[in-house]
């Protein structure tokens, strides 16, 4: 978009520039001719401010953050509120706002539009996404696992809801809008990376109908969403739902989902671990990152275990046998130590 187009837009939401503060920046209130708020990412408080009417001090829409020394247009309100990367895709979601057609594609463009300073799909990207998703309890996220038969969700701190995150499925394709799960993928110093998103239906009952509801972003590689802190033992597997299956009736054993077979193959080790468990999924690939992680484990003096399910996966355990079920296979499959010390029941 050329930078008139750009300045236009801004002036059209400057005219509407109260229902876009109601939209965008719902954790605030109105004062007289301005709008308050925390910051422009929608945190609650009172250091920036928009103006909402065209005055001497300046053009409505434009904003200062008091704290900071920020400031700048509804455009950026958008961007920073949604934590969007590519300019286009800021463009398109005040389109959407005004009611506007969305704009023609430019025949000749600047390489990407992205905010200064960060690559699309960066580590900071993602923290901005999980910083502005919401704990997970009471939200279409939560009812998604609970289809899952996941329903013990005590100390997931990784996972968070996102109610309007954006999905694009290729690049000349219009940014659709969907509610996800958001996970937070971090290092083994507890830094987050990256993040994985998994977009879901609108009343959460299972995954969004687009062709590919699963993707991540960020430093993924030797790192994973983890749920606890690994000490002297780890259970490692792909999927989030996978993991999380085991976890319904372990639920203090230190878990981590590296989010695909290769990246299972590549989880680094802390350098307290002594005992490996090994989420199998049974398939050639899950097969193979099994064998990958066990061997590398095992030469640098890590016992390791596969944990094998019934099915396909350990969901499939969970969901068709229920946690009773899944209870006794794992009881036989864990080493006497982490029976007592982490079997619930």
């Amino acid at each position: 978009m050329a930078p008139r187009q750009a300045s236009e837009l801004a002036h059209r939401l400057g005219r509407e520039a109260e229902a876009v503060c109601r939209e965008y920046l719902s954790a605030g209130r109105r004062a007289g001719n301005y709008w308050l708020v925390g910051d422009v990412r929608n945190t609650s408080g009172r250091s920036l401010y928009v103006r909402l009417k065209d005055s001497a001090k300046g053009p409505a829409g434009k904003w200062t953050d008091s704290a900071t020394a920020e400031h700048g247009d509804l455009l950026d309100v958008i961007r920073e509120a949604l934590g969007l990367v590519e300019f286009k895709d800021v463009a398109e979601e005040a389109h959407r706002f005004l009611s506007l057609p969305h704009p023609e594609p430019e025949k000749t463009r600047m390489p990407t539009g992205r905010v200064p300073g960060m690559a699309v799909g960066s580590p900071e990207a993602s923290r901005r996404l999980f910083a502005m998703s919401k704990p997970l309890p009471s939200t279409l996220a939560a009812i998604y696992l609970s289809g899952r038969a996941i329903t013990s969700l005590e100390g997931i701190t990784a996972l968070r809801y996102h109610s309007r995150c954006y999905y694009r499925p290729d690049e000349h394709s219009p940014t659709e809008i969907w509610p996800a799960m958001v996970a937070a993928v971090t290092d083994l110093s507890g830094r987050q990376t990256g993040a994985h998103r998994t977009w879901l239906a609108l009343d959460g009952s299972a995954k969004a109908p687009v062709e590919t509801p699963r993707r991540a972003m960020g430093d993924l590689l030797g790192h994973g969403v983890r749920f606890g802190a690994a000490g002297d033992v780890l259970a490692a597997g792909e999927g989030i739902e996978t993991v999380l299956s085991p976890r319904q009736v372990l639920p203090h054993m230190p878990m981590l989902a590296a989010l695909s077979a290769a990246h299972l193959a590549a989880t680094l080790f802390p350098a307290t671990l002594r005992r490996l468990y090994v989420i199998r999924d049974r398939d050639p690939a899950g097969d193979s990152a099994r064998d990958s992680l066990i061997a590398r484990a095992a030469s640098l003096g890590i016992e390791a275990i596969s944990l094998t399910p019934v099915e396909g996966d350990f969901n499939d355990d969970l969901r068709l046998h229920g946690a009773d079920a899944l209870r006794a296979v794992l009881k036989d499959q864990l080493h006497p130590d982490d029976m007592r010390r982490f079997l619930m029941g």
